[in-house]
């Protein structure tokens, strides 16, 4: 497990079209101070631009994550980047982008990594606060749930099953007793979508700038990408990365134990709002003295970046 608190190295600057927009996007990515968490900043609006990653601030959306401050300004398909800053550590971070949705890239967050890890991570002096989440927790139904339970590990375990009525995925399942041990078995699957789902998600006005580069497409009992899969169970894989990238909403690396069955953004959006409904139903333990910046109250006039 972390131990300290993580930004990266030296600003960071990448372009890519937007899955759901079809856009071009930039975001770049900046160091931050210990204590500041991770920010997200609308650089093509004038005020009140600042959206701060946390499950407070998760709003409903179609096929992806999306957060937005009180005023209205927000940030979506945040899951795959949310990822590689829960693969990598990283615990203090602003990034700017001059529209509402992140790049989709390669559909995975192996760019998002492989440029990161390239910049450089860099350790800072404050100990990472822990989560202590103290019960059972579940939302959904016998088919469709997602579930915590508390474990004596110091760790995340996954078990989370797929399972499609067509002729290629069917039913898949992901098992890890440590997932972040796992990341790089992970952090390169890409999204999908079945070719008959397609009409349907452009009359959503969605997908615009989806392509055979950003997604696995499934035909029947193949798929149309030349090259093939990336690795076994793919698709289950990549739904494991999507749920640890909302998980990340929670601002810390959660250990325990999560259940999931036909799980979805929704759903772990639910289940962590479920969580801090209460302050009765988890405890937050920080080994220093210094203040936890995932309690303390957000003010972005007082966003501060490392020089």
């Amino acid at each position: 497990m972390d131990l300290h608190q993580k930004t990266i190295n030296k600003k960071l600057i990448l372009e890519g079209i937007a899955l759901h927009s079809g856009t071009l996007v930039k975001i770049t990515l900046i160091p931050s101070n210990e204590n500041t968490g991770i920010v997200f900043l609308r650089t093509d609006l004038k005020k009140n631009a600042a959206i701060k990653a946390c499950w407070e601030n998760i709003v409903p959306a179609s096929l992806c994550t999306k957060i937005a401050n009180k005023y209205g300004a927000s940030v979506s398909t945040i899951e795959h980047l949310m990822f590689s800053f829960y693969a990598l550590g990283i615990t203090n971070l602003l990034i700017e982008i001059n529209g509402p949705e992140i790049p989709i890239m390669d559909g995975s967050s192996k760019i998002f990594i492989d440029e990161i890890l390239n910049n450089g991570l860099l350790n800072q002096k404050s100990i990472v606060s822990h989560l202590i989440i103290k019960k059972t927790f579940e939302v959904g139904d016998k088919n469709r749930f997602i579930r915590y339970e508390p474990t004596n590990i110091n760790s995340l375990e996954i078990d989370y099953t797929l399972e499609y009525k067509d002729q290629f995925i069917k039913k898949q399942n992901f098992r890890s007793m440590s997932v972040r041990t796992n990341i790089l078995d992970i952090a390169h699957t890409r999204t999908f979508c079945h070719q008959e789902d397609l009409e349907k998600i452009f009359a959503m006005g969605l997908a615009k700038g989806g392509s055979l580069d950003n997604a696995i497409i499934i035909s029947g009992n193949k798929i149309l990408n030349q090259g093939g899969l990336r690795c076994k169970n793919e698709f289950v894989k990549h739904k494991t990365l999507d749920c640890l990238g909302d998980l990340y909403l929670s601002n810390y690396f959660i250990n325990g134990k999560i259940t999931c069955n036909q799980g979805g953004h929704e759903l772990t959006g639910s289940l962590l709002k479920k969580i801090f409904k209460d302050k009765k139903n988890y405890t937050i333990e920080s080994p220093d003295l210094s203040i936890d910046f995932k309690e303390k109250s957000f003010n972005p006039e007082e966003i501060q970046v490392v020089v």
